[in-house]
């Protein structure tokens, strides 16, 4: 990309610079901010070639698969060349689990033609074996009305979780909190009362083609029954149909291996702190997505994020006071084994973290910046809101993320962040083929890039 001088931007940079050596005041501060928000603009088109170029040679990253050790290596290699003070390679133990390629299921009824629908499932589900599963469809709104009914009233038949998300939700986190159990937990509840398979309706806003997929679990001591996700289109029709009084039966046969664990990496870049080079901030997101998507939102933009505040520290010639560090955490998704290798390594090695920032809402428009308590925490970071406010930025109380939440246990004192972006829109995508980088915008990305950079820059000086 040819780049046009930008006078505001050298104007900013070469404040970076002369106050960079200095003990900053808070008076001093906003040129700092200007400069990371002005280079991130001008650089969003490559931030965004970055992700693009991520999620079209390796999309399905989902953890132990060839597409996430690939991803490995690309960001690991992307990381090198920003010239680090180092880029390098945390050792993860993942789960396998791998699906067939192409999943689909035959709708039959009394009064309709049979009908072909797209299915695609649950991560962690068994499959059906060779011989397949057919059963008659029993619908339930989802867990709580489950419930209500006897074994007798379940056995042998498969069960069609139905629960939207609430609409009405205006935070659709909380509404995805509602509904997503029925997902997670549907069937080990349906096994238990002697269902022979589970469809859940895709926990999502949106009513589309796109069936959306997601992790389940199994109790102990219940039959693993196979679980399948329809999309959300699909089971408004099949809801039609039963509410009419027809009787349905479905007809699948997926094939789900659960292969043994293996060996693959959290990817980590840093640059040495220039005071507390022993006192460590971690910025990241996570490298693994679904095996149905590209992981454009969910969470290769998050990892070009973090990645992206090294390159903006590095670009306005700041040394930060604290080590900072970008991290790549590998199987967000399954079971959460990068955040937790990453934290056990940093008690185990004496590493002092004092703050930990996640990307892992989409990459939105920025709304706000969540910060916890902590040594440094809300109260501290909420001073500062003016600097913040011309950049439409609420700093709020509340942060973390899956993958830096287990720090909390070796470092009590920790402050853990969260970029917290526009959500309408985030569950549209999440966890299906729709989550591509065509659905990204470059300059909402890097707005979040930079408030995630503005962010560091003053925990970086407030822990002093």
């Amino acid at each position: 990309m040819s780049r046009k001088p930008v006078l505001p931007l050298i104007l900013s940079c070469w404040m970076v610079i002369s106050f960079g050596c200095h003990r900053s005041k808070p008076a001093e501060f906003t040129p700092f901010f200007a400069a990371f928000y002005n280079r991130a603009l001008t650089d969003q088109d490559v931030a965004w070639q970055q992700l693009s170029d991520l999620c079209r040679r390796y999309p399905r990253r989902l953890c132990g698969s060839e597409a996430a050790q690939g991803a490995v290596q690309y960001t690991l290699e992307l990381m090198r060349r920003m010239d680090l003070d180092r880029a390098y390679l945390q050792e993860v133990m993942v789960k396998h689990w791998q699906r067939q390629p192409v999943e689909q299921a035959l709708l039959q009824g009394a009064r309709s033609q049979d009908r072909t629908i797209p299915i695609c499932s649950l991560g962690g589900s068994v499959g059906t074996g060779p011989e397949g599963i057919r059963g008659e469809i029993l619908e339930v709104e989802g867990l709580a009305e489950l419930e209500q009914l006897s074994p007798p009233q379940v056995a042998g038949r498969v069960v069609f979780f139905n629960q939207a998300m609430n609409p009405t939700r205006l935070n659709t986190f909380r509404a995805y909190g509602e509904a997503v159990p029925q997902r997670i937990d549907g069937a080990s509840a349906a096994g238990r009362r002697g269902a022979v398979a589970v469809l859940v309706r895709s926990v999502t806003n949106a009513l589309d083609d796109f069936p959306h997929t997601g992790v389940m679990h199994y109790q102990s001591g219940v039959p693993r029954i196979p679980a399948v996700a329809i999309s959300t289109l699909e089971a408004e029709r099949l809801s039609r149909r039963l509410s009419s009084g027809e009787e349905v039966s479905i007809r699948f046969t997926t094939r789900c291996i659960q292969h043994p664990e293996k060996i693959s990496h959290n990817v980590i870049g840093e640059i040495t702190g220039s005071r507390y080079p022993d006192q460590i901030i971690t910025v990241g997101g996570h490298l693994d997505c679904w095996d149905n998507s590209p992981g454009a939102h969910d969470d290769g933009g998050g990892c070009i994020q973090a990645i992206q505040v090294l390159s903006l520290f590095k670009a306005c010639g700041i040394r930060p006071r604290h080590t900072l560090r970008a991290v790549m955490f590998m199987d967000e998704e399954v079971a959460q084994r990068g955040g937790l290798a990453y934290a056990r390594e940093a008690l185990g090695n004496g590493e002092r973290h004092v703050a930990a920032l996640e990307s892992d809402r989409g990459v939105f428009t920025p709304r706000a910046l969540g910060v916890s308590d902590g040594k440094i925490g809300f109260n501290r970071v909420k001073k500062y809101q003016h600097l913040f406010t011309p950049y439409h930025i609420a700093i709020i109380p509340g942060g973390g993320g899956v993958d830096i939440g287990p720090l909390k246990n070796g470092f009590p004192k920790i402050t853990l962040m969260s970029l917290i972006p526009d959500d309408a829109r985030y569950f549209d995508f999440h966890h299906s083929a729709a989550d591509t980088p065509d659905q990204v915008h470059p300059r909402e990305m890097q707005l979040g890039t930079a408030a995630m950079a503005c962010l560091v820059y003053l925990v970086d000086r407030l822990a002093d």
